[in-house]
């Protein structure tokens, strides 16, 4: 291999290197420590995040959310979702509302709807109430395996924001709205409606 060639390598290894090291996990594995939310709703088994039930109906909307804020940031982790229950996602740069189950910000969200998949799909939670993004359909049913896990990549860096799910690229968004917030908390989220759980593990962070 020419110097100059293997010269390139070992500096994109080294930036490889640097960019894992960079990433640190915001959920231990065995406790909900750092995270608030209901112990109705939210449990800890086999190193993963459970929310929901597989014997009863969920009411209303559940998150469990982080207790620190951030802004520009990198997050991996997997996700799967089991049961009746069709929908459930990832909040990032959001708020709780006071005295509600409810909180506002975006969604990745993960399920479908009675046309389509909408694993990587961005939602605007209690704000717009919209899909402010959404990937290509064909693609994301392609790529998403069902009742399995799957891996998920949300990347925001200022107006920014990017969604990967099994490495397609399903968002590239850029927040035209200068009055949105860019720091939040993050949350993992359970839908109303029938049973259902939505597993998350391996949660790694890269502050940006």
């Amino acid at each position: 291999m020419p110097r100059f060639c293997f010269s390139l390598l070992l500096v994109a290894l080294s930036a490889a290197s640097l960019s894992a090291a960079d990433a640190t996990p915001i959920f231990d594995g065995e406790t909900l420590e750092g995270w608030e939310g209901k112990s109705e709703w939210f449990h800890v088994a086999d190193g993963a995040v459970v929310a929901g039930s597989l014997e009863k109906a969920i009411p209303n909307n559940e998150f469990l959310c982080t207790k620190e804020e951030y802004g520009d940031f990198e997050l991996t982790l997997e996700a799967k979702l089991v049961g009746q229950g069709t929908n459930a996602g990832v909040q990032f740069r959001s708020q709780r509302i006071p005295n509600h189950h409810e909180v506002i910000g975006y969604q990745c969200d993960m399920g479908s709807t009675p046309v389509r998949l909408i694993w990587g799909s961005l939602y605007d939670e209690s704000r717009r109430k919209i899909f402010v993004a959404e990937g290509p359909a064909e693609e994301v049913a392609k790529t998403v395996k069902r009742g399995e896990w799957n891996r998920l990549k949300i990347r925001c860096q200022g107006a920014k924001i990017q969604i990967w799910v099994n490495d397609l690229q399903t968002v590239d968004y850029t927040e035209a709205d200068d009055a949105i917030a860019r720091t939040g908390i993050i949350g993992l989220q359970i839908h109303s409606g029938p049973a259902a759980e939505a597993s998350y593990r391996k949660l790694q962070l890269k502050k940006l």
